[in-house]
């Protein structure tokens, strides 16, 4: 197994990284000295690179030498006005993530329909060793349920529906929600990457 590190120490993204890589020649690594950056980007794209450059400089200075990937996420709500977007893990403030899955759902209130249509966005930046980056993007489209439903999954999972089918992704298995997630989605289209650019590699392009 290839050894990559992950910028970050959320407990649930980690572990869902790593049941998406099983069975892959790659192996997902937290590492401990990596400090949580400022997320100052307005796009997934910029914070999603913000913090795996900063994880590639850290590596660097302490003489590894290998891949590292950062994943920026967010939910768009329809009836939000695509929010609370690349803000979704600081909604509703300093809060836990049950009082943040409650203050969204008091904000969509009683919209009803298409206003309750919402999607999930994944961006994974991947930087190699010798510093090339590669970005991805997977999405999944859905709808804000009524209430929370479920208890596997993390983040707004309870309260997400995605298009389709009439359970959240937190009432749903693991394998059922890497299937149809962004995140799962971002990381089928990073290994279809690699493996094109392991191909040019081969081929000397």
């Amino acid at each position: 197994m290839k050894p990559f590190y992950v910028a970050s120490h959320n407990a649930g993204k980690i572990a869902e990284l790593r049941e998406l890589f099983a069975g892959s020649p790659w192996e997902p690594q937290e590492f401990a000295g990596y400090v949580e950056v400022e997320e100052t980007g307005r796009t997934y794209v910029e914070n999603a690179l913000l913090k795996a450059r900063a994880l590639h400089r850290l590596l660097r200075a302490r003489g590894l030498a290998d891949p590292v990937l950062a994943d920026d996420s967010g939910l768009e709500v329809r009836a939000l006005g695509g929010g609370p977007g690349v803000d979704s893990a600081s909604f509703g403030g300093d809060v836990s993530w049950p009082a943040r899955r409650a203050a969204l759902l008091a904000a969509v209130g009683d919209a009803a329909g298409e206003e309750r249509a919402a999607r999930f966005v994944c961006t994974l930046a991947w930087i190699e060793p010798d510093g090339t980056e590669l970005v991805v993007r997977g999405e999944v489209s859905g709808v804000i349920a009524e209430c929370e439903r479920g208890a596997g999954g993390f983040g707004y999972d309870p309260i997400f529906l995605p298009e389709g089918s009439d359970r959240t992704f937190a009432e749903l298995s693991p394998a059922e929600k890497h299937r149809l997630s962004h995140r799962g989605r971002a990381v089928r289209a990073l290994f279809a990457a690699l493996r094109r650019r392991a191909g040019s590699a081969a081929d000397g392009t």
